[in-house]
């Protein structure tokens, strides 16, 4: 089981770090990626980052500004979000690809690509 948390309030400009934590199973062999999911808008991909966390990839739109990271000894990806704009409010969801496969640059992009998701955290970036 995932769960994401670490989701609020937060001021354009400002920062945010949400986690996804797991249960159950342990995160060593499995690439994690984030998503989000705007009022009335598609799910979009956010980031991706691979089970050894030598590898991230980033949607053009956060690049720059989000930073994923993981801590296998936490069971615990992480996504740091700086220089937060109104447009990053949605809820943020995480997800894990299958056992050992990797990140890649257009397979992380799809959403069926992953086998399990969390529940999503909201993220709401307003004055």
């Amino acid at each position: 089981q995932l769960q994401a948390s670490g989701g609020g309030l937060v001021q354009p400009g400002g920062s945010l770090r949400v986690s996804c934590a797991a249960s159950g199973f342990s995160l060593d062999y499995y690439s994690i990626g984030w998503f989000r999911q705007a009022p009335g808008k598609e799910r979009e991909w956010v980031s991706c980052i691979s089970s050894s966390g030598g590898s991230s990839y980033y949607a053009d739109s956060v690049k720059g500004r989000f930073t994923i990271s993981r801590d296998n000894a936490k069971n615990t990806v992480y996504l740091q979000m700086n220089s937060l704009k109104p447009e990053d409010t949605a809820v943020y969801y995480c997800a894990a690809l299958p056992f050992l496969a990797q990140c890649t640059v257009v397979g992380s992009m799809d959403m069926f690509s992953y086998d399990y998701w969390g529940q999503g955290t909201q993220v709401t970036v307003s004055s």
